[in-house]
């Protein structure tokens, strides 16, 4: 994408302009921006990401502070810090952390219209939801409930312009949204890359199907099939053998020879977490303790999450946020805000209005409730996604944990007040104690110690606030400092291990190449070779587009499972010398191009490209003993 305006409006995968990413391209645009100013390395590719999750922690200190002050904005923000899978999320070039930031945008900015009534300012935020609708298609719409649901009780102007002002806003988020869609789809599918993971070579089938509906209903891809973790199972087998192996993003100089149709989805740019064997079996190793080598220690076993850890996200139903495959990455302080949304609404309640009369402070909790519910049930019941999809539901479950402590804390005013302050120290104390328990609860598996210091300092700390309430504020910032420390150890994780995960729960993966197969191709690849090898899927491909700046052909797509090209243009690239060499890992889909590749292909000594030593660890690594790579000839 760096290299070429035509990779960059496309969002290519590859250097060939074969087949693009399979999300929208703003957030890659970021990217490419930064690599053209710093040059292309692993720091360069997401500093993006860094600098978009630094931001979203400054909007949250932005959004909550004008209403319920700097103590709350203060606290809300640090939960958003030491949440581990923004951290983890905001260290790979992801969208997330990009998207996220550009949601929070849209949140604030329409904070500013309600509070200047300027309506000129709801159509700009919907229009950013527009934006970020271009960095991850219809997850950016997860928020919109939130925010119709704000203008409408938080609006101070007649119904009549409100609902004017909505309509347009919907119409400037439909616009901004379906911009680049339409204008990519509307070119000629011979003039553009394969779009990835779409079944019919369209950026509207990508956004609403694979990236839209099946998210919700039920995942397949490309040629069929599902993978381990979707649907209501917590484990499973793997059907389509996805690759699991170390990946980098490509994205070098374009060779000549044009842009056949094909398709793929960005591989992170850094390292590909793996399905690693060792023990604690399934568990998340880029949220895991480790040691300066990556490696888990200390750890007592526990329940394994089981299956393929990338699509797994447990089984479906009110309790999967608490479960092993998402607890670790986000609800750490769940139950302190579940809390916090009915002590926050209670504590700014207002006897001398109606009930439906909402003050500001009300009005702001319904928003942040407004997210995260609707979120949280899609997550609970939707059939397939990565754990750290749930960096969505991080920026609602700070604020409304901080709200939790800071109403507590609130002091009556009068004798009728008296009785609801003493209520919203009981909740306080609830919460603090139900997500004390919890967070002992998810860590015993590693750290058995850790969750008895959990349990034991945060109870003392809350006995001496009811002992010496005098010092109630010293001990209540001792006990929420004790919920802090499991969530902000597992946030450093990623950052002690050097992790930057294609998937950020999945562990580690190294993405090495077989640098002896790249001597080896180039020695017998020709000039007129445009590929220095073909193979099924990004995971594969990605590492050695960036060691060599040569184009890869991904015929399946991110995931080996795309029809990105028919077998008779496939055919006809290996009679005019563009492709010579096809690599196969043992975990390929056996579609027609593979199977003509085994009948016509001839095989290669693995000992000619150093084969049979493994270089990468995971399903279908380069070089790996089961791997196999041939030589096709333009005759066949």
């Amino acid at each position: 994408m760096s290299k070429s305006w035509h990779n960059f409006w496309y969002a290519s995968f590859d250097p060939a302009g074969f087949i693009t990413v399979d999300k929208l391209p703003v957030a890659l645009w970021f990217m490419v921006i930064c690599v053209k100013i710093f040059g292309l390395h692993g720091w360069s590719i997401v500093l993006s990401s860094v600098l978009f999750g630094i931001g979203s922690v400054y909007l949250i200190y932005k959004m909550v502070k004008p209403t319920f002050g700097p103590l709350t904005a203060r606290i809300a923000a640090f939960f958003m810090t030491i949440t581990p899978i923004v951290v983890a999320d905001s260290r790979t070039n992801n969208m997330d952390a990009t998207l996220v930031f550009f949601l929070l945008l849209a949140g604030w900015v329409l904070q500013r219209a309600v509070r200047k009534r300027r309506g000129w300012l709801v159509l700009v935020s919907f229009a950013l939801v527009g934006v970020a609708f271009n960095i991850k298609m219809l997850q950016a719409y997860m928020v919109l409930p939130a925010m119709y649901l704000y203008y409408w009780v938080a609006s101070r102007q007649n119904w009549k312009r409100v609902l004017t002002q909505t309509v347009l806003a919907t119409l400037a988020l439909a616009v901004v949204s379906l911009s680049w869609p339409l204008a990519v789809d509307s070119t000629s599918k011979s003039t553009h890359p394969y779009i990835g993971s779409s079944s019919t070579n369209s950026v509207l089938n990508l956004a609403f199907g694979y990236n839209g509906t099946q998210r919700l209903f039920g995942q397949t891809t490309g040629t069929g099939g599902t993978f381990s973790g979707m649907g209501t199972k917590a484990s499973g087998k793997t059907k389509t053998g996805a690759p699991t192996g170390g990946t980098k993003q490509g994205g070098m100089k374009k060779p000549a020879g044009g842009a056949p149709t094909g398709q793929a989805k960005p591989t992170s740019g850094m390292k590909k977490g793996t399905t690693n064997g060792g023990k604690p079996s399934g568990k998340s190793l880029s949220s895991m303790p480790r040691t300066t080598k990556g490696r888990p220690t200390g750890m007592k076993g526990g329940a394994g999450q089981g299956g393929n850890d990338i699509f797994n996200v447990g089984t479906a139903g009110v309790t999967r946020l608490f479960q092993t495959a998402l607890r670790r990455q986000i609800s750490w302080f769940l139950p302190l805000a579940l809390f916090g949304m009915v002590a926050a609404y209670l504590a700014a309640y207002d006897r001398k209005k109606k009930w439906w009369q909402t003050n500001r402070k009300q009005q702001d909790v319904l928003y942040w409730a407004g997210w995260l519910i609707p979120v949280g049930a899609f997550f609970s019941v939707a059939n397939f996604f990565h754990p750290y999809y749930t960096i969505m539901l991080a920026p609602p479950l700070a604020v409304l944990a901080a709200l939790a402590i800071t109403s507590g804390l609130k002091k009556a005013t009068s004798k009728r007040d008296d009785k609801r302050a003493r209520w919203l120290r009981y909740l306080l104390f609830m919460g603090l104690g139900t997500t004390a328990c919890l967070q002992s609860y998810y860590v015993w598996a590693y750290y058995p110690w850790l969750s008895l210091v959990i349990l034991i300092l945060t109870a003392v700390a809350l006995v001496m606030v009811t002992l010496i309430p005098a010092k109630e504020r010293l001990f209540l910032t001792l006990g929420v400092g004790f919920l802090c420390l499991a969530p902000g150890f597992w946030a450093l994780t990623s950052t002690i291990s050097g992790e930057s995960a294609a998937v950020p729960t999945t562990g580690l993966g190294t993405g090495t190449v077989n640098t002896q197969l790249i001597k080896y191709l180039k020695q017998h690849n020709g000039k007129s070779t445009t590929y220095l090898f073909a193979t099924t899927d990004s995971n594969t491909a990605a590492p050695y587009i960036i060691k060599t700046g040569q184009a890869v052909m991904t015929i399946g797509g991110y995931n080996g499972t795309d029809n990105a090209i028919s077998l008779k243009k496939f055919k006809q690239l290996v009679k005019d010398g563009k492709v010579k060499y096809f690599y196969i890992s043992s975990h390929t889909n056996n579609n027609a191009i593979v199977k003509w590749v085994k009948k016509y292909g001839t095989k290669v000594s693995a000992s000619a490209y150093g084969g049979t030593s493994s270089q990468t660890k995971g399903v279908g690594a380069m070089g790996s003993t089961n791997a196999t790579l041939y030589r096709l000839s333009a005759s066949k």
